[in-house]
């Protein structure tokens, strides 16, 4: 397992093999659709992907809105702050630094609003997003990147046989349980195939139950599904 450490933003353009690579990989996404019982439950799972947190108001709002402010908020109240806005931009140094090691066909678990699906296809790659919020797939396929509405523990295209998987932007704390997502990651991933992941610079090791919040809620306003908790993990490297 490569670690990156939190990438910055810097410009970036796409091109006509860009839009020919994001047409290719939806062709094979297609011819790679399950059909009959996997179907059904394949739309039963991202019908419950629409429900979770992520694909509520606030998130949604700020992919809309290209910044936040959004947080992830502990039951103790202590806020992490999202980088929505560098989520937003367009790849940066470190992106590119990491993006350049990928092999293969990769899969972005967690793409949010998309910038290094797109940035993988102006590159030539055959890169696919997945993300369990209806804003952040709109967001990538209209950037220029592939993406399905999907979590990375439900079915998915091409198992066994992606080159490179990434989980950046925090995203190794999908799910509250690293362990468990490594193991679904080994699943993923083709016989020596590569993993890029980010983990914390800090010291910390923390699994804990977290909900959206974009600090505009007032006190007596009906909770919604954001609020509604949900597992999450931190792991640093020192």
């Amino acid at each position: 397992m490569s670690t990156m450490l939190p990438p910055s933003s810097s410009g970036t353009s796409s091109s006509r093999t860009a839009t020919q690579k994001t047409r290719e990989t939806a062709d094979a996404l297609e011819a790679d659709r399950p059909t009959g019982p996997r179907a059904r439950a394949d739309a039963r799972s991202g019908a419950e992907a629409r429900t979770a947190p992520w694909g509520t108001d606030p998130y949604a709002n700020a992919l809309r809105n290209g910044r936040g402010p959004l947080f992830l908020r502990r039951s103790d109240g202590w806020l992490l702050p999202l980088e929505v806005e560098r989520w937003c931009s367009d790849a940066g140094a470190a992106d590119l630094s990491a993006l350049h090691r990928c092999e293969g066909p990769v899969l972005d678990i967690g793409c949010g609003p998309g910038r290094l699906v797109a940035e993988l296809t102006a590159l030539g790659h055959r890169a696919l997003g997945i993300d369990v919020s209806e804003a952040a797939v709109a967001r990538t396929r209209r950037i220029g990147g592939s993406a399905l509405l999907r979590s990375v523990f439900d079915p998915l295209p091409g198992e066994g046989r992606w080159g490179t998987l990434l989980l950046v932007d925090g995203n190794i704390g999908i799910g509250g349980d690293p362990a468990a997502l490594l193991d679904r990651a080994a699943d993923l991933l083709s016989t020596g195939g590569l993993l890029i992941a980010e983990t914390s610079p800090l010291d910390i090791d923390e699994r804990v139950q977290v909900r959206l919040d974009d600090g505009r809620r007032a006190p007596a306003e009906k909770a919604g599904p954001a609020d509604r908790p949900f597992p999450w993990a931190r792991i640093g490297t020192l």
